[in-house]
């Protein structure tokens, strides 16, 4: 438990929270092609309100990323300034409390992977891949099919449905 907090020492005043974890301590390892965190870096501090718990402060990950529009590998830092968090220790959605500690990291994980870019770009303005010179012809064309008699779509379009 990496980030974990003691319900007694919340007791008495807040609890700081700082530091750095891999992306294999926070199990976040997603199995997603294009982005994969490598590293967390937090800075937190913990408070006790009633029966719950109040997490703010600032998160940031370190990510290996591939551009969805170039496929070049470029690495990113993803953060989130003056994050908050409202963990409930009662009630249904109650975080699980294990000799007074309660775990921080699933909704630290929660926030990362949704925050997390699904269509990473390696800069704003990316074309994509280069085009190809107008010399080469490409493998359907040297083969006798053109991409539009190839198409699914082409294929459909032959359907003639009665109204």
């Amino acid at each position: 438990m990496i980030l974990g907090v003691n319900l007694r020492h919340l007791e008495k005043k807040a609890v700081e929270l700082e530091g750095e974890a891999s992306a294999e301590e926070l199990d976040l390892l997603t199995g997603d092609e294009v982005v994969q965190a490598a590293r967390v870096f937090f800075d937190l501090t913990v408070e006790k309100m009633d029966r719950n718990l109040l997490v703010q402060g600032d998160l940031g990950v370190e990510a290996d990323c591939e551009c969805v529009r170039c496929l070049k590998p470029f690495k990113r830092e993803f953060d989130w300034p003056d994050w908050v968090c409202h963990v409930a220790l009662e009630g249904e959605e109650a975080a699980p409390v294990v000799n007074d500690c309660v775990d921080l990291t699933p909704f630290i994980r929660e926030d990362i992977l949704l925050g997390l870019p699904q269509h990473p770009l390696c800069q704003a303005d990316c074309r994509g891949l280069p085009e190809r010179p107008a010399g080469e012809s490409s493998r359907l064309e040297s083969t006798g099919r053109s991409d539009r008699s190839s198409s699914a779509w082409s294929e459909l379009n032959k359907l003639k449905l009665e109204e």
